[in-house]
């Protein structure tokens, strides 16, 4: 059990080593351009969000891994949870190369408020898998009402505080609003 759980942890940790260096490949930068590692980027329009450690962003990523956590714990009831979360990584990897493909990034600065968006850095994306991770160990822990209740606070509190969250950001991406648009460019 203690190896297999090991083992499970080097594919993760392999999983987001490449997908760091593929990242890097594809034109992201390491670090912020600025020159500096930050905790915490709160200023939705400038040039640190999507850069460093931690911006209003990463609360969607946390909210990911609690999504992942039920559909996988749904779908794959028999998958031992290290499996669970390795495949839950693996969408979330995934999900950084596209969103940092010229396709979604195009697609971030035609639909939504992310007009000067220019992709995300490795830190802030490898971050992003972090949160995913800590998303999915909430959901795993916590009872499953105050795991939606937080997932409910995050998307309400970004929603106010920046006028943005998962739920515009998918929607936004797929059929976008003007009216939402404008509304979000406001603040």
């Amino acid at each position: 059990m203690r190896g297999s759980a090991f083992r499970a942890s080097g594919v993760i940790i392999l999983v987001m080593a490449a997908v760091a260096f593929a990242l890097h490949v594809m034109g992201r930068v390491w670090i912020c351009t600025c020159g500096q590692v930050r905790l915490w980027a709160g200023g939705v329009k400038t040039p640190d969000n999507s850069q460093q450690l931690a911006d209003w962003y990463s609360f969607s990523h946390i909210i990911h891994g609690m999504i992942f956590y039920a559909l996988l714990r749904f779908a794959l009831p028999k998958l031992a949870m290290r499996w669970r979360l390795l495949l839950a990584v693996i969408v979330e990897c995934s999900w950084e190369l596209l969103e940092n493909s010229p396709i979604i990034i195009d697609r971030y600065r035609a639909a939504t408020i992310a007009i000067g968006y220019t992709g995300d850095s490795v830190l802030n994306s490898m971050s992003d898998v972090t949160m995913m991770v800590i998303g999915f160990g909430l959901a795993r822990t916590l009872p499953w009402k105050v795991t939606l209740g937080l997932a409910l606070a995050m998307e309400m509190g970004t929603l106010l505080l920046i006028r943005d969250n998962l739920t515009l950001n998918v929607l936004m991406l797929a059929w976008p609003i003007g009216a939402i648009r404008h509304w979000q460019a406001a603040l």
